[in-house]
C-alpha cells in the first residue's frame, strides 16, 4: 500500500540555524515505509549538531516513534497503523563483519544507526513524517505507552552499553553523570544485578532525579572518592559508566576503578582525550567503548520498560511543538536548562 503525505521537517542549514521545510507529499520505497511522527525526543547529540551543523541529516532528531502510514510494496515486516520505534536492522549477513561471524557488529546496522547509509532519510524524526527504510522501523509492545516508546532509543543504547560492560552479581558499579543516559545507565545496571550503583553528578536536580529512582548512593563529583573508599574499603570500583562525555574526566574515572575492573565509556567527547596508559596497563583495566546498539537490544530494552523494571516516564520533562525547537536548543545549549527529556510533538 503506498499514498501521498504532505510532510513539515526542520532540519539544520548552519550552526545554530535551523530551517523549517514543506513537502508536497512523501510516498515509501519498495523497501521502505513513511511513518507518522507521534513523538522525538531531543538527545544531546541533536543539541551539540545544532551548534556545530556536524550531524547527519537523518542523526538529527533520531529519537523518534510513530504510526506506519503507508508502506513500500517489498515491505512484510511491519503494516499500516502500528506503532514503531527508531532503531536498526538485523544483522545483513553479507558485511564484512557478519561473514567473518561477527554479527553483533554488523557494518549496516552501525551504518544505519549513524544516519550514513544510502537510503538514509534526508532529516530526522523532527518532522510530522519520515520517509525511512522498513529495516529501521521497529514495532512497538502494546504495553509500552507513546510516551515511552519515544524514550525507548536512549534506553537502547544503555541497555547495550551495560549489557557489553558483563557486570557480575554483586557488582560495585559508578555511574558518572545523571543526565538521561546516566540515569538509564544506573537502571540498567541495577536491573543487570548490580550489588550499589553510586550515582555522581554536580547538578542537584539531577541528583534529586537519582534518588527519587530509588538510588542512595547519590554525590557531588567531589565526593565520589570518599564514598567509593568507603564502600570498597579503598579498592574502587568494579565497573564505571563514563556519561558526561567530558575530556578531562577520562583518566580521573580510570583511577576510580580497580586493579582488573572495567572502564566502560559512554559519554562521546568531542575533543581528545590525555590518558595515562602505563596507568591502564599496569592495572590491567578492561575498557569498554559502546556506541548505539544493535537490532535485538530493543527487544530486551521494551520488555523490561513493559515489566517496569525500567523507568522512562520520570526523565519525560516537557513537551514542545516544531516551532518551539530553537528556542529549546538555544536553552538546552546554555547548560542552565533543568530539563531532562524534552519531547518535540510535530502536531502542536
Amino acid at each position: 500500500m503506498t499514498s501521498a503525505i504532505q510532510n513539515k521537517y526542520v532540519h539544520i542549514v548552519a550552526p545554530k540555524d535551523a530551517e523549517t521545510v514543506v513537502e508536497d507529499s512523501v510516498t515509501p520505497a519498495p523497501d521502505g515505509v513513511v511513518v507518522d511522527i507521534r513523538y522525538c525526543g531531543i538527545c544531546a547529540t541533536d543539541t551539540h549538531g545544532y551548534a556545530s551543523a556536524a550531524l547527519p541529516p537523518a542523526v538529527f532528531g533520531h529519537e523518534w516513534t510513530g504510526t506506519v502510514s503507508a508502506v513500500g510494496a517489498e515491505v512484510t515486516s511491519v503494516r499500516v497503523g502500528q506503532r514503531v520505534v527508531a532503531g536498526v536492522g538485523p544483522a545483513c549477513g553479507v558485511c564484512a563483519q557478519c561473514r567473518a561471524g561477527h554479527a553483533s557488529n554488523c557494518d549496516l546496522a552501525f551504518a544505519e544507526a549513524n544516519g550514513i547509509t544510502d537510503d538514509a532519510p534526508a532529516h530526522g524524526g523532527f518532522a510530522t513524517t519520515l520517509k525511512v527504510s522498513a529495516r529501521r522501523a521497529i514495532p512497538v509492545l502494546d504495553a509500552l505507552s507513546d510516551e515511552e516508546a519515544a524514550l525507548m532509543e536512549p534506553a537502547t543504547v544503555t541497555f547495550h552499553a551495560v549489557k557489553r560492560a558483563a557486570i557480575t552479581l554483586g557488582s560495585i558499579v559508578v555511574v558518572q553523570g545523571a543526565g538521561p543516559i546516566g540515569l538509564l545507565t544506573a537502571q540498567h545496571a541495577r536491573t543487570a544485578g548490580a550489588g550499589r550503583v553510586l550515582v555522581s553528578e554536580p547538578t542537584s536536580a539531577r541528583r534529586s532525579a537519582a534518588t527519587d529512582l530509588g538510588f542512595t548512593d547519590v554525590v557531588e563529583p567531589g565526593g565520589l572518592a570518599t564514598l567509593l573508599s568507603e564502600v570498597t574499603d579503598g579498592l574502587g570500583a568494579d565497573v564505571l559508566f563514563e556519561c558526561t562525555g567530558v575530556a578531562a574526566l577520562l583518566q580521573p574515572s580510570a583511577e576510580l576503578v580497580r586493579r582488573g575492573g572495567t572502564l566502560a565509556l559512554l559519554g562521546y567527547p568531542g575533543t581528545e582525550s590525555s590518558v595515562s596508559y602505563g596507568d591502564w596497563q599496569s592495572r590491567e583495566l578492561t575498557v569498554i567503548g559502546s556506541l548505539a546498539y544493535s537490532h535485538e537490544d530493543f527487544k530486551g530494552t521494551m520488555t523490561l520498560i513493559a515489566e517496569g523494571r525500567i523507568d522512562v516516564k520520570s526523565l519525560h520533562t516537557g513537551t514542545i511543538g516544531l516551532g518551539e525547537l530553537v528556542d529549546m536548543f538555544d536553552e538546552l545549549d546554555s547548560g542552565t536548562s533543568t530539563h531532562a527529556k524534552v519531547l518535540v510533538d510535530p502536531k502542536l
